[in-house]
């Protein structure tokens, strides 16, 4: 039905995830202001691997913070910068998702580029805020091979406008339940604000879509480890303080629960939270906060079916790995009268 040149989003093929409407691009950059970039590295056979970049808004972030927050679901990775973030509830560079062994070189050029900026002529401490999963089944990891170009060229390239999805960026090397996984996004309109979820999906479990367990229809389940790890990046227009954010950021593991996710002891699960709002003049009350809590729930959920259906089978690193085959996932989910 779907050939590997035009894949689908969820949405697209039909599946429509919770009662909430989705933004105009249904991804994270309806938040206004916030823009992505990714650099995709493609080398030979074994090279496959990338960068994303998510800001919160295109001006110096150093000097324009943003409120933020992390939620920890499953502490096996490697968030660095999250301790500050913790204490401060500030975000102050670009939020940069690599692959696991890149984060510090990938950190290192993110203070390359912040030092270099107009205005941090004098400046003597940035906290970098890198976050990652290990793609080393497709990609030869420890090459550590995104550097500085990589970088920049995800920053400077960054934009407002759709984001690709699928194997690029950070999610070039990446595998989710067994099949090809990715970066993935989507946006949801709820309580007058709007809530945008991006995703790096490389986790394991029983993949679940719209409730049905496809992986097991597919006779997925049992391949590949369910270990793994999944980053989410939440961003919302709504006036919402550093603690309200990480109440935001933790709903997001509800999300990824919809999806069948394992939460394994190999597993990194974060989420990074922000609110393009600054210096607001009232901040929303902990009454208010539910709709915002349901949109990061269901957009969470989209975003990782995004960043499924739109990759593409991969080769890499000596081995192969298939996108999940949208045509029979759509069949599965009419038969069980999931389709709407």
């Amino acid at each position: 039905m779907w050939g590997q040149e035009a894949r689908p989003r969820a949405r697209e093929a039909g599946i429509e995830t919770g009662v909430l409407p989705a933004g105009p691009l249904n991804a994270i950059t309806d938040v206004t202001g916030v823009l992505v970039g990714q650099s995709t590295l493609i080398r030979g056979e074994s090279v496959r691997t990338g960068v994303t970049a998510v800001l919160p808004h295109g001006g110096n972030l150093f000097r324009d913070k943003v409120a933020g927050a992390v939620f920890v679901g499953n502490g096996f990775g490697k968030l660095m910068g999250s301790t500050q973030v913790e204490e401060l509830g500030e975000i102050e560079t670009p939020i940069l998702l690599t692959s696991t062994l890149n984060v510090p070189r990938v950190a290192d050029a993110l203070l390359d580029y912040m030092l270099a900026l107009p205005g941090n002529e004098n400046v003597r401490s940035v906290n970098p805020l890198v976050a990652e999963t290990n793609d080393g089944y497709l990609n030869d990891i420890r090459g550590r091979h995104v550097g500085k170009e990589g970088v920049f060229a995800a920053i400077r390239g960054a934009n407002g406008g759709a984001v690709e999805e699928g194997a690029v960026g950070a999610g070039t090397g990446t595998m989710a339940f067994g099949f090809k996984g990715g970066i993935g996004t989507s946006s949801r309109q709820s309580g007058g604000y709007t809530v945008g979820v991006l995703v790096q999906t490389n986790y394991g479990g029983d993949l679940m879509i719209a409730g049905v367990p496809v992986g097991r229809e597919l006779r997925k389940q049992g391949q590949g480890s369910k270990d793994g790890s999944v980053i989410v990046v939440v961003a919302t227009d709504a006036p919402v303080d550093a603690r309200n954010l990480k109440r935001m950021a933790a709903r997001s593991m509800m999300g990824l629960g919809r999806t069948g996710a394992a939460g394994s002891n190999g597993s990194g699960d974060y989420a990074i939270a922000f609110s393009t709002k600054r210096q607001p003049e009232k901040l929303m009350a902990n009454d208010d906060m539910s709709p915002l809590f349901e949109a990061v729930i269901e957009a969470t959920e989209e975003a990782v079916y995004n960043s499924l259906f739109k990759a593409v089978s991969t080769n890499g690193n000596g081995h192969h790995v298939e996108a999940v085959p949208v045509g029979k996932v759509v069949e599965i989910l009419r038969k069980r009268g999931a389709l709407r």
